[in-house]
């Protein structure tokens, strides 16, 4: 199973910037067992909701002809935790992107209140320089997250 810190997309502009929320919800079994009786989102978990957002941000920049991965965490400081309940939105810039690599800055918000700063730095894989563990196909950039741009751009047909 794969997690999508993600639910949707609120705004998307090709090689600058996107903006994607996440409901935070009780449902969700990592909020009933993380601290019991006190449940919230954990810092690390909206680490890798920035990282998505940013992460597909800069795959589509190049196509999606590679895969991205998340090589460091320059920043990440938050200043409160997410509750069930609140909507986090996560907001993502490229700082600097080459063939080799990215660098994206973003701020974690809950109802309209920055709460947290994360600055990351991408790897570009692609077939000609991948470790020889790596699989051959793009197993960062699936279906699943592929439909999270594609449905905010309303080009889905999930019939």
């Amino acid at each position: 199973m794969r997690w999508i810190w993600i639910d949707t997309f609120v705004a998307f502009e090709s090689g600058v910037s996107a903006s994607a929320v996440k409901n935070v919800t009780l449902a969700e079994e990592y909020l009933y067992d993380h601290f019991p009786g006190y449940p919230v989102m954990p810092p690390s978990l909206m680490i890798e909701g920035m990282a998505q957002t940013a992460g597909i941000l800069v795959g589509e920049s190049r196509g999606f002809k590679e895969n991205v991965i998340l090589a460091k965490v320059r920043r990440a400081e938050f200043d409160e935790y997410a509750f069930p309940g609140n909507q986090l939105r996560y907001d993502a810039t490229v700082d600097s992107l080459d063939d080799r690599a990215a660098v994206t800055s973003g701020t974690v918000s809950k109802g309209g209140k920055t709460i947290g700063r994360v600055d990351l730095i991408f790897s570009h894989v692609n077939q000609a320089n991948k470790p020889i563990d790596l699989p051959d196909h793009n197993f960062v950039f699936t279906d699943q997250f592929m439909r999270l741009l594609s449905d905010f751009r309303g080009e889905a047909d999930h019939g």
